[in-house]
């Protein structure tokens, strides 16, 4: 149980950082990538609310994913949250490259 709280801890960490970036009205492009500066974009407004709502729903899977926490200590099927988080990851990062910077460049 224990390490679901902290798994949740972190999923809302996730959904607070992209109602950040929906609710900010700073003109700069919030990007996804660690230490990297993001492009230039046409519409900043739109490019941060589109990825502060990725934010939000990687935030939800994330939580969802974590729920085969809640069956035990030596439970197999913690493998369903660890293939399912980097599956998510992975696709959240195609969602941004093809959609959101293309979209907003």
């Amino acid at each position: 149980m224990v390490a679901f709280v902290i798994w949740a801890v972190c999923g809302l960490f996730f959904i607070g950082l992209g109602i950040y970036d929906i609710c900010s009205k700073k003109q700069v492009p919030f990007g996804i990538w660690a230490n990297a500066e993001p492009e230039p974009m046409k519409d900043v407004t739109g490019h941060n609310r589109a990825v502060g709502i990725l934010w939000c729903v990687y935030g939800i899977v994330f939580m969802l994913l974590g729920l085969p926490l809640m069956t035990g200590q030596n439970s197999p099927y913690i493998i369903v949250s660890i293939l399912g988080v980097a599956f998510e990851s992975i696709v959240a990062m195609a969602v941004y490259v093809v959609v959101i910077e293309k979209k907003y460049r």
